[in-house]
C-alpha cells in the first residue's frame, strides 16, 4: 500500500502531478495541494479551491483537480486542522467551527491569492459558504456539493451539548490510544462507513485518510472529531450566511443517495443566486464516485 508522501511533488492515479505546499496561518503550519494548469483555460481567471468535509482528506480530491487542471485551471487543496497530514491542534485545543474559515482566509493571504472559485463538499461546503459570506470579495463563484449543515438543532439543546463536549473530550484525553490496523481492517472499516461507494474508489482514497506509524496503520484524523459540537447547529445561523454570499452558487446533489436534510429547499432559497445540478449516481461522496463528471460540472460553471 502506497501511502501519501509529504514529499515536494507526488502523482496522483489521474496522473495529475501537484505539489504540496506549506504555509504559516492563523498559528499553524497549513498544508496545501498545488495542482497547475495543464491547457489553454480562462484568462486571468482565479484558482480553484477545494475544501474537503468531514473524516476527509485533501488527497482524495485529486481526480477532480486533475479534471480541473487539464481544463486550464490551477487548483489548491487546503488539508483542514487535524485531518489528513495537516498539523492537530496543540494539547488543550479543540476543532471549532470557525477556526478552519480563519485557517482559509489565512492560508489564502499567505499564498497571496486573493480571488477564487470555491468548492465545498459536505462539511467543507458550509465552510465555503461561510467563507463566501464574511469575504464575499475573494469569491468570485461557490460551489456547494451536499454541504448545507446537519439537521437543524433546537437551542433548547445547547446545555446538555456543552456537558456532552466537556465530558466526551475529558474521557477522550484520558483514553489510551486505539491499536493500529492493518490495511485490510482499515478498508473493511471504511467500506463499513461508505457502503454505497465501490471498492475501487475506496481503494483509491484509503491511502489519504490514514497514516504510518512505526508500529501500523492508524486513521489521520484527530480523534476528538469524533467527540460532539458543544454549540448546536442552527439552520438559521447557515440561512443568514448563505443570504449574504455575493456570488452565484452553484449547488451540486448526488441524487436519491446523497444527504439531504429535511429543509434543504429553504437553506437552497436562501442563495442570492443558485443554478442546480445533479450527479443521480453520485451519492454524498460525489468526488470518490463520480471525479470526471462532477469535475466537469465545476469546470463548465467556473467557466460561465
Amino acid at each position: 500500500m502506497e501511502l501519501p508522501s509529504p514529499s515536494p511533488s507526488q502523482r496522483v492515479t489521474a496522473g495529475a502531478p501537484f505539489a504540496v505546499q506549506a504555509v504559516e496561518a492563523n498559528g499553524l503550519l497549513q498544508r496545501v495541494l498545488v495542482f497547475a494548469a495543464e491547457g489553454p483555460g480562462e484568462d486571468a481567471a482565479p484558482p480553484v479551491v477545494l475544501v474537503h468535509g468531514y473524516m476527509d482528506a485533501a488527497g482524495t480530491w485529486s481526480r477532480v483537480a486533475a479534471v480541473l487542471a487539464a481544463r486550464g485551471r490551477s487548483v489548491l487543496v487546503p488539508e483542514l486542522r487535524g485531518f489528513g497530514g495537516a498539523p492537530r491542534v496543540p494539547a488543550g485545543g479543540y476543532y471549532h467551527f470557525p477556526d478552519y474559515v480563519a485557517d482559509l482566509e489565512g492560508t489564502l493571504a499567505a499564498l497571496a491569492v486573493p480571488v477564487v472559485d470555491l468548492v465545498g463538499h459536505s462539511m467543507g461546503g458550509a465552510i465555503a459558504t461561510y467563507f463566501a459570506a464574511g469575504f464575499p470579495e475573494r469569491v468570485r463563484r461557490l460551489a456547494v456539493l451536499e454541504g448545507l449543515g446537519p439537521p437543524d438543532m433546537p437551542i433548547a439543546a445547547a446545555p446538555a451539548r456543552l456537558r456532552a463536549w466537556v465530558d466526551a473530550t475529558r474521557e477522550l484525553r484520558a483514553r489510551e490510544a486505539a491499536r493500529p490496523m492493518t490495511e485490510e481492517e482499515a478498508f473493511a472499516r471504511l467500506r463499513a462507513a461508505h457502503p454505497a461507494v465501490d471498492a475501487e474508489a475506496l481503494r483509491s482514497v484509503l491511502p489519504h485518510l490514514v497514516r504510518l506509524d512505526e508500529d501500523g496503520l492508524r486513521w489521520a484524523f484527530d480523534p476528538l472529531h469524533r467527540t460532539p459540537s458543544p454549540s448546536p447547529f442552527l439552520a438559521a445561523y447557515y440561512r443568514a450566511l448563505a443570504a449574504a454570499v455575493a456570488a452565484p452558487v452553484l449547488f451540486v446533489s448526488g441524487g436519491p443517495a446523497g444527504y439531504h436534510p429535511p429543509d434543504e429547499e429553504e437553506r437552497l432559497a436562501a442563495f442570492r443566486s443558485l443554478t442546480r445540478v445533479e450527479l443521480p449516481r453520485g451519492g454524498h461522496m460525489m468526488h470518490w464516485t463520480e471525479p470526471e463528471a462532477l469535475g466537469d460540472a465545476l469546470a463548465s460553471f467556473f467557466a460561465r
